[in-house]
């Protein structure tokens, strides 16, 4: 076997207004509400919007709003990102630092989502 891909991950919220405003507004992730289910989808990939513990079988064992840390690759310079969130007055918690990515070094600035999950925008160096 080997692995190629992420598909989604799952992000449980407390407030789903609050999150979809995060992903949606702030992000410019894509709703998908199909079904009385919400996800937000980026490139080929998606998070799965739970609005309680356990919503859908099977679930992670210990669901805890706020245990997520995603890191998230955005195009463009990291630089004019941070001052689009700025300008949309979300509050940034961090940036501009170096870290490593699963490719190389990038630049990245962290977020936290309505349920305050850790949330890392990053762009890959040159």
């Amino acid at each position: 076997m080997k692995i190629d891909h992420l598909d989604h991950l799952v992000v449980t919220t407390a407030d789903l207004e609050k999150c979809l405003h995060f992903y949606v507004d702030i992000l410019g992730m894509e709703l998908d509400d199909r079904n009385n289910r919400y996800a937000v989808k980026f490139g080929n990939q998606k998070i799965n919007i739970h609005r309680q513990k356990a919503e859908f079988l099977p679930a992670a064992r210990n669901v805890t709003y706020g245990s997520q840390d995603i890191c998230l690759i955005a195009e463009g310079d990291i630089n004019d990102i941070k001052a689009e969130i700025e300008e949309k007055g979300y509050p940034i918690e961090l940036g501009i630092v170096q870290r490593t990515g699963a490719c190389g070094p990038i630049d990245s600035i962290y977020l936290r989502d309505a349920d305050e999950n850790l949330v890392e925008i990053s762009v890959y160096k040159n």
